[in-house]
């Protein structure tokens, strides 16, 4: 079929959760895509920083095959020895100790939450039990994930949220200390928020938080769904910042695409988990753990990290490069391969006018287009996105 005939297909079949794109893609290779006409694309979106080392990797590629030939799901009532060795594998790359296996970000975050009250229900009591998020920030889309957010456009319809959410200004120590209180048990935030416009907090921000949440005895929880596995240039954003998180969630590259969540932990918390407490049917199943073991190891293996720190410093340099050309081009920011064009203009006529000339972007926030390509993207690719979207440009009034 053609790409129309999909889409009335979907039209009559598929709920409107989302606003898709008339783009039907069908195949992958690298940093390219293409629809159901033949229509190739340049992929600067990744499945909003999911396909981290492209699409359709030989090594994750092989990986799901031939375990789909041995054993694709069994039950976590029994030991699952992929699993085991992804767990090690993001143990002994990290700060954790130990890990807990979901299918997505929003899972992840669920069980961090209920890892954070868990623990400090047994600590100290039922009274204590409220999370700190930041406002502008995005935890997913289930009930207590959407109450963890900070941004009421995601928040309402769903009405009564669940109680035990305070949201303060992200980058603002000062507020964070005061609203921590005698029912404060976590705090949780992105790194670099993502669904928020890219906002790339100050030196010294984790630093302060890290110390807020050691003189009040607090969990810090990081959420790396969207920043994690290589797209800032370091394995964990983290890394950056001179903090470690006492538990850090990781979902959307982990795997090369397959869906799988995580959710890391010091052992003195993950503790308080036994068995019971949490649980998930398909988290981490033979399948996905192989497909995540293998892009865990390309990762470490061939150079992505360093590589998308170069290269990332070359895509923002081209941005800033746009921005002193075009007035409309208030900022650019980012770390790695998660950059943020600030507009003072709406980009989502932007992202339809890259579709027609053959680029997959995204915009955030309204008016921040963001930038997160697979990070095996080469210079070339990006010469010719800047050269698209600087063609754009040049035809805005104003």
């Amino acid at each position: 079929m053609n790409s129309q005939q999909w889409i009335e297909k979907a039209d009559r079949y598929i709920m409107t959760t989302y606003g898709r794109y008339p783009i039907v893609p069908v195949r992958g290779e690298g940093c390219r895509v293409w629809d159901a006409d033949g229509k190739e694309y340049l992929d600067f979106l990744a499945g909003v920083a999911v396909n981290n080392l492209g699409h359709c990797h030989p090594r994750v590629v092989a990986a799901l095959q031939q375990q789909a030939a041995k054993l694709i799901h069994c039950s976590n009532y029994y030991h699952i020895p992929s699993q085991i060795e992804l767990a090690e594998l993001l143990c002994s790359h990290s700060f954790a100790d130990k890990a807990f296996f979901c299918n997505s970000g929003a899972e992840a975050n669920e069980a961090a939450i209920k890892l954070a009250r868990k623990y400090s229900r047994d600590t100290y009591g039922p009274e204590r039990y409220e999370i700190i998020t930041a406002t502008e920030s995005f935890h997913g889309r289930t009930m207590a994930t959407v109450s963890a957010t900070g941004q009421e456009k995601v928040q309402k319809f769903f009405d009564p949220l669940l109680h035990g959410f305070r949201h303060v200004p992200f980058d603002d120590a000062a507020a964070l200390a005061a609203a921590v209180g005698p029912q404060t048990c976590a705090v949780m935030l992105e790194p670099i928020q993502g669904e928020g416009g890219v906002n790339v907090p100050s030196p010294d921000y984790f630093r302060e938080v890290r110390r807020i949440c050691d003189e009040h005895d607090l969990l810090l929880i990081f959420d790396e769904v969207q920043v994690g596995m290589g797209r800032t240039g370091k394995l964990f954003a983290y890394e950056h910042f001179g903090v470690t998180p006492d538990i850090m969630t990781l979902a959307k590259a982990l795997a090369g695409g397959a869906p799988i969540g995580t959710m890391l932990a010091r052992e003195k918390y993950a503790a308080a988990f036994t068995p019971g407490t949490h649980g998930s049917t398909f988290g981490g199943n033979p399948l996905v753990t192989a497909a995540a073991v293998t892009t865990v190891r390309v990762m470490l293996e061939e150079g992505i990290l360093n590589r998308t720190e170069e290269i990332g410093e070359y895509l923002l340099g081209e941005l800033e490069r746009l921005k002193e050309k075009y007035p409309f081009v208030m900022e650019v920011r980012g770390i790695g391969l998660m950059i943020g064009m600030v507009l003072t203009i709406p980009g989502a006529d932007i992202v339809k006018q890259g579709h027609a000339r053959g680029v997959l972007l995204n915009v955030t926030h309204d008016t921040v287009l963001r930038f997160v390509p697979p990070l095996v993207v080469t210079k070339h690719e990006i010469d010719r996105m800047i050269a698209i979207l600087d063609g754009i440009f040049a035809e805005i009034k104003g």
